[in-house]
């Protein structure tokens, strides 16, 4: 598509997408001539995101930027605050491959290299060798600079934490996604085009891993009630 399609097709100005595009944003198009660029659905996704993260989350394009290269050394721009970001980032800015450094991770982490191996085994993430480097994408990473996060609140080996143990979280993360998966391919069935399911994919990522967030918040609150509550014969109060 030409710049007048991409610009239909996102409801965004020319202008802006350029600045997009000198920030670093954007993935650059094709070019069948020098001054012909030839743009894809790729960027307009690309474009539906960064406008999401500007509009609704509040980033400036510079700390948009600096999410989407992987650095997690300030948690407040961590991928972890913007659920599924990186899956978001693969599916709409064609980045999947993109790798960080474990060693950027120190900074949150001084423990990263014990603590990724550990994660590693539970295969909570996966480490790569490039170049002599070990390396991981940028939520592997977010993941690894958590238990740096966890052990600076408290969670320390003395008191028993052990990234190990997160293994029932990976268990778990695993059976929801593909249940969410199967869920969701039932539900669209052939109701919907492939572009409109792709569309409704993005949209429900990002969204119900919030959802899931509450309710999990509520089940834990009500799990410690129930832990600390003495025992009477009644039954848990499930409110």
């Amino acid at each position: 598509m030409k710049m007048r399609d991409l610009e239909a097709a996102t409801g965004v100005n020319r202008e802006t997408i350029r600045v997009y595009f000198r920030h670093g944003l954007l993935p650059e198009p094709k070019r069948s001539k020098p001054n012909v660029a030839d743009y894809d659905q790729a960027h307009v996704d690309g474009i539906r995101l960064i406008r999401r993260l500007h509009k609704e989350e509040g980033m400036t394009l510079p700390q948009i930027k600096r999410v989407l290269s992987g650095d997690v050394s300030d948690p407040s721009l961590s991928i972890g605050a913007f659920p599924h970001l990186e899956q978001l980032v693969a599916a709409r800015l064609d980045r999947y491959d993109a790798l960080v450094p474990l060693a950027s991770v120190i900074e949150r982490n001084p423990q990263a290299e014990e603590d990724a191996h550990a994660l590693q085994e539970i295969k909570a993430v996966r480490l790569k060798e490039q170049d002599g480097e070990t390396m991981l994408s940028r939520t592997d990473a977010e993941i690894v600079a958590i238990c740096g996060d966890m052990r600076r609140v408290g969670f320390t080996t003395d008191k028993g934490f052990n990234p190990a143990q997160l293994g029932f979280y990976v268990a778990n993360a695993n059976d929801l996604g593909q249940r969410e998966v199967e869920s969701f391919l039932a539900s669209i069935g052939k109701n919907v085009g492939q572009q409109e399911a792709a569309d409704l994919a993005f949209e429900a990522i990002n969204r119900m891993m919030s959802f899931f967030g509450l309710l999990r918040t509520k089940a834990v609150m009500r799990a410690f009630a129930n832990a600390t509550r003495p025992d009477t014969d009644e039954k848990p109060n499930r409110d």
